[in-house]
């Protein structure tokens, strides 16, 4: 009598289980505290182009982003927007809201797929309380943001947009290893982003990626800008005429 064969077996797959194991700003919880974390948290999914909060709304959630990248904005008008920072997994945002109960004081728009943990404002202020590694990272965090946000008003009350695009440009930039005082930025950020980062109009990027070109300043290659000559960029912020 011929042997059965067997059915091949399905391959299985499993879905990764929602923790906050790996944050950096738990780094110093030991695994019950994450456990215990993780079951007070509200995990949820998000698609691109989605809104994760709004402008003025009155939630005090803390979110920690375990996947995927998300943007911080506020809507300057109707067609208008400021961007004040994009986000990537591992980095949470929210934490204002949770700390003095006020509304949130900007949008949050996912830029892809994204999977969140929702932790209540009760949750994340205990942490605060009773971990000092935890509380010490946050107040670092917010020290930074002070820091950044007096850098902007700076370039915001001192430069000219050409210079505040240079600035963006330079920021975004990480250094060229083939071609000593060249820089590369990838991918390359549309107008209107660069745009809504320095407050001005995409029509004034075009017109002034166009100078920066002609003068031999920026350059486009495939999936990447390249800049030239940073340090003719970099005294391009010191010219304030």
């Amino acid at each position: 009598m011929p042997q059965t064969q067997r059915a091949a077996a399905k391959p299985t797959t499993t879905k990764p289980r929602e923790t906050l194991a790996h944050f950096p700003l738990l780094r110093s919880l030991d695994a019950k505290i994450i456990a215990r974390l993780d079951t007070q948290c509200g995990w949820r999914h998000r698609g691109p182009k989605e809104w994760i909060i709004e402008h003025d709304e009155p939630s005090a959630d803390v979110y920690f982003l375990t996947a995927g990248s998300v943007r911080a904005l506020i809507h300057a008008s109707a067609d208008r927007d400021v961007i004040l920072a994009d986000l990537q997994a591992g980095q949470f945002f929210g934490e204002m809201a949770a700390i003095d109960g006020k509304p949130r004081s900007s949008s949050i728009l996912a830029l892809t797929q994204s999977t969140l943990a929702a932790m209540p404002a009760s949750v994340f202020r205990d942490l605060l309380h009773t971990q000092p590694d935890v509380n010490e990272q946050v107040l670092q965090l917010l020290v930074a943001r002070v820091r950044s946000l007096n850098q902007r008003i700076h370039e915001f009350s001192t430069l000219h947009v050409k210079q505040r695009i240079c600035a963006e440009l330079l920021r975004n930039s990480r250094p060229d290893p083939s071609t000593p005082h060249q820089a590369i930025i990838t991918p390359p950020p549309p107008h209107a982003e660069i745009a809504a980062r320095v407050s001005t109009g995409r029509e004034m990027v075009v017109r002034e990626f166009k100078v920066l070109e002609r003068a031999g300043l920026l350059m486009r290659r495939r999936g990447a800008l390249v800049l030239t000559d940073v340090p003719r960029l970099m005294q391009e912020l010191k010219d304030r005429g």
